[in-house]
């Protein structure tokens, strides 16, 4: 039998470690698996995953910049889709199904390798982006007390807010949890058990930090980029909190990818106790 074909998208994608976390999961697995990375022109998504289903591929990763692209191109999506308004997995079957795991890998990151809680906490993530839509549903099914969204630009923040609040099940989700949007600016000091940073800083040498926050004794602070000490980090340490990169993410969200397309839950622990290395 040949092996089952699947793929990561991007532009760029030469950087991309998820044919070696797949590959190390069909491996365990016991699967016979095809994945290669697929660099896609900016404005050829379409014809690039169209190629890819007439070659028999079964579905795919999607990367930057082209998460809005698989949005748009899925037949049927998931809530998390949904909520994220992106999608990062691809299912190619008679109609195309999207999903977006980002929010599931980060959840368990946190809860399960971290051992973090997020039941009654109080949380703080940074950023509007497509970063912080794609966890957002998964944090609050977890139903923390309070989750403070705080953008540089808050009709970014509030427009985000307008979006989520059309989902069907957006009062079921949200449950007792109180959501606010803020400005970086704003400061009202707050108390915090998780700060995720979910923007771009961490490809700066500086960290602006938003106003009034304050982290609580045993606080996490979270950055999803992984691979480097990042000034958010180094902000967050003297603050006196834990503090953890985004690898754990990176590979929790693959490995919901793999139980997706394969029917198979991979065990995570040995790849992230590489921490990437």
């Amino acid at each position: 039998m040949s092996a089952k074909k699947f793929a990561v998208i991007g532009n760029p994608i030469a950087h991309s470690r998820s044919p070696m976390i797949h590959e190390g999961f069909a491996d365990s697995s016991g699967i016979d698996l095809d994945y290669q990375r697929i660099l896609a022109s900016i404005g050829g998504f379409d014809v690039c995953v169209d190629d890819l289903r007439a070659q028999g591929f079964l579905g795919a990763n999607v990367t930057v910049p082209f998460k809005l692209d698989a949005f748009t191109y899925s037949d049927e999506l998931s809530a998390a889709a949904r909520w994220a308004g992106a999608v990062n997995t691809l299912v190619f079957a008679e109609k195309t199904f999207g999903d977006n795991t980002d929010g599931v890998g980060l959840v368990r990151d946190l809860t399960v390798n971290l051992g973090i809680s997020l039941k009654g906490k109080s949380i703080l993530l940074l950023g509007a982006g497509g970063a912080a839509r794609g966890v957002l549903r998964p944090m609050l099914l977890e139903q923390p007390a309070r989750v403070v969204v705080k953008n540089r630009s808050l009709d970014k923040a509030l427009g985000w807010l307008e979006d989520v609040r059309m989902a069907t099940d957006y009062a079921q989700v949200l449950g007792e949890t109180n959501l606010t949007m803020m400005a970086w600016s704003d400061d009202v000091d707050s108390n915090y058990d998780v700060v995720i940073n979910a923007t771009a800083s961490g490809l700066d040498a500086v960290f602006i930090a938003p106003s009034g926050v304050v982290m609580n004794k045993g606080a996490l602070a979270y950055d999803m980029m992984y691979g480097k000490q990042t000034a958010f980090l180094d902000w967050a340490k003297n603050q006196g909190a834990r503090t953890s990169d985004g690898w754990g993410m990176l590979v929790e969200q693959a490995a919901k990818s793999f139980e997706i397309w394969h029917g198979v839950k991979p065990d995570t622990r040995a790849l992230i106790a590489t921490k990437g290395q």
